[in-house]
């Protein structure tokens, strides 16, 4: 059976060098849950203290209620899918996907019942007498799947599973591991760096930084409502400025550098008059208008329903020497050139305001952990 994975205080070290300093997650049965962040994050040496291949320096795992830290991997009853496949190459699809039920010693006909279902559901019904060496990279990724989860695992794990695949096939199979998960509806950690595949298939995300956990949410509120300027930049792309808060006749107001402000509505109360801030502003967050950001149009690339532009400043009004701005064929009222000067106008509704140092977002009822 499915089981909830708690993680608490959890410490990892090697020799004198802290890694995951202290650590605490609640994953959902049943849920997918995604570890998302830059290389050397901690991301993968926490998927694999959960599966039992790296010890615990402090704190607890547990299966349930069950405490997990001192038992052995193979005791654990996860399933493990690993960026290579790692999958026999002198068997067939069928007996590497029969593998770990014969380990179970589990009765030929019961095998084959389970067997015969997983390679439904993983579509390689067809392909079950080929060789590795006949299947394409998706084919041997699902045989991958299948071996993991035919045994019916109590947590199913994987580490960048679709990172060996070309930029086609990932997003053909992403949408089959999260379609194949659930269905068997088992509770499952997945690893990445890649932020589109993560909002793509989770149920909720971990940003992690250094070891740390940034925001744990829903994909949807991770971008739009991020907790800090880490999570915002990472997660997508934002722009970037340098602002102050105005106090004003009961509004607040959040002033850009060049002059421009826009009237904010749902910020915390307590904001404060010439409070320096960073205003972030995601590049679909911008429209055209008669006042806001005067910047310029230095590239542009056309991508059938949107068109991205990069954007340089007539003024120094950003944190970064360029900006992007995204703009919606469909809803454009013109598709503006290069070199040509426009106006930026922002979508108070939208864009997020962070404390001077970036650590915090000043928005209600933004949440670090959901």
């Amino acid at each position: 059976m499915s089981v909830a994975i708690n993680v608490e205080h959890v410490v990892k070290k090697y020799d004198d060098i802290t890694i995951i300093p202290d650590m605490s997650i609640q994953i959902k049965n049943g849920e997918f849950f995604t570890l998302l962040g830059p290389s050397g994050c901690g991301k993968t040496t926490l998927l694999r203290m959960i599966a039992g291949f790296n010890s615990i320096e402090g704190g607890e795992i547990k299966f349930g209620d069950k405490v997990i830290n001192h038992i052995s991997a193979h005791k654990r009853n996860i399933g493990m899918v690993f960026q290579n496949y790692a999958i026999f190459p002198h068997l067939t699809v069928r007996q590497n996907v029969e593998y770990g039920l014969k380990l179970r010693k589990t009765n030929k006909q019961e095998m084959k019942k389970k067997v015969d279902e997983i390679l439904e559901v993983v579509k390689i019904t067809d392909y079950q007498e080929r060789l590795p060496e006949r299947l394409s990279g998706g084919q041997q990724q699902r045989v991958a799947l299948a071996r993991a989860i035919v045994i019916h695992p109590s947590v199913l794990l994987m580490d960048e599973p679709l990172s060996n695949l070309d930029a086609k096939l990932r997003v053909e199979m992403r949408g089959a591991i999260r379609d194949v998960q659930k269905q068997v509806g088992i509770t499952t950690v997945y690893v990445t760096h890649d932020q589109e595949e993560a909002l793509a298939i989770s149920d909720r995300i971990a940003v992690m930084k250094d070891g740390v956990i940034q925001q744990i949410g829903a994909p949807e509120n991770i971008y739009t409502r991020p907790y800090n300027l880490f999570v915002s930049t990472f997660i997508g792309h934002s722009n970037s400025f340098r602002g102050v808060l105005e106090k004003k006749e009961n509004a607040v107001y959040a002033v850009f550098e060049n002059g421009y402000k826009v009237e904010m509505t749902n910020l915390v109360e307590e904001c404060e008059d010439g409070q320096k801030v960073i205003i972030s502003v995601r590049p679909e967050e911008f429209c055209l208008g008669s006042e806001g950001i005067e910047a310029e149009v230095k590239e542009r690339t056309f991508l059938g329903k949107y068109v991205n532009y990069v954007m340089t400043f007539t003024e120094e009004a950003s944190k970064q020497p360029e900006i992007e701005f995204s703009q919606d064929v469909g809803q454009a009222e013109k598709i503006i050139k290069c070199k040509e000067r426009v106006k930026l106008k922002a979508n108070p509704q939208k864009i997020n305001i962070f404390s001077e140092d970036g650590t915090k977002s000043l928005i209600k009822d933004v949440m670090r952990y959901e």
